[in-house]
């Protein structure tokens, strides 16, 4: 079948474009730099033009509140109305473990980018279109910008909140087959094998990476300024998450080796 991409030149949607034409699929892969901007609604009618499905990775250029919130509301309700007009029965949306639970905190946190994020979800529930919203919990790649945000100096204070980190690959594989699926009208939860506290997932990336830094137990500093607790980013209770298969320790190996 058809599958549209929006994001599809980014970190994961690179990955679920091959994933899909490995498997025989007709995978469109939309993004700006393609020509389809879901913002402006630039080749939108033509890229979704005979698409089953879409899948929808992109994210906001920016974290800041008000940027991130103009970019997930416009580009879904654009996005949304092109889908209808072109008979989409599948859309499929990444979004992050814990976006309910993030977006209490005020001004310098990240809060505001999780009620973007959380308005986007709202705006497919209440699309009409058959939906699946995967949340996904953070990704081993990122572990470098979580490091970032506590850093001061050759100090890095950071929370020992309790996390559940996943290999891109592993969301790139759980995306390609509930885009290959028949839609929940629903969440699925993905996240890694293994928890983790924030302080030690960073001290073992500081150690691989021959990182002088240290890493200093604060637990005020939440989560990029947000308060939380070791609920708020890990699945959530009776979720039943999907695992991935890659364990950090690997991953650390084969990306430091």
């Amino acid at each position: 079948m058809k599958i549209v991409v929006i994001g599809g030149t980014g970190l994961i949607g690179t990955k679920v474009v091959n994933n899909l034409g490995e498997r025989g699929h007709e995978v469109v892969a939309a993004s700006p730099s393609k020509g389809v901007n879901t913002l402006t609604g630039e080749g939108l009618a033509a890229a979704l033009a005979g698409a089953e499905a879409v899948v929808d990775v992109a994210n906001s250029p920016s974290f800041e509140d008000e940027p991130a919130m103009e970019f997930f509301e416009t580009s879904g309700r654009n996005l949304l109305a092109a889908e209808k007009s072109a008979g989409v029965t599948h859309h499929v949306a990444l979004s992050v473990v814990g976006t309910d639970r993030l977006t209490g905190s005020g001004p310098g946190s990240l809060s505001g980018y999780f009620r973007a994020k959380l308005a986007q979800e709202n705006l497919i529930k209440a699309s009409g279109i058959p939906f699946t919203i995967i949340r996904a919990t953070q990704f081993f790649e990122f572990v470098k910008g979580i490091a970032q945000s506590g850093t001061a100096g050759s100090t890095i204070r950071l929370s020992s909140v309790l996390m559940q980190p996943m290999v891109s690959d592993d969301v790139a594989a759980a995306v390609t087959d509930v885009a290959l699926g028949q839609p929940v009208n629903g969440m699925i939860e993905v996240a890694g094998p293994d928890q983790f506290r924030q302080d030690e997932l960073v001290r073992q990336f500081l150690n691989a990476t021959g990182d002088s830094r240290k890493v200093v137990t604060d637990d005020n500093a939440g989560y990029f300024g947000i308060k939380v607790n070791d609920q708020s980013l890990i699945p959530g209770p009776g979720s039943n998450p999907r695992l991935g298969s890659t364990h950090y320790d690997d991953w650390l190996k084969r990306s430091t080796g």
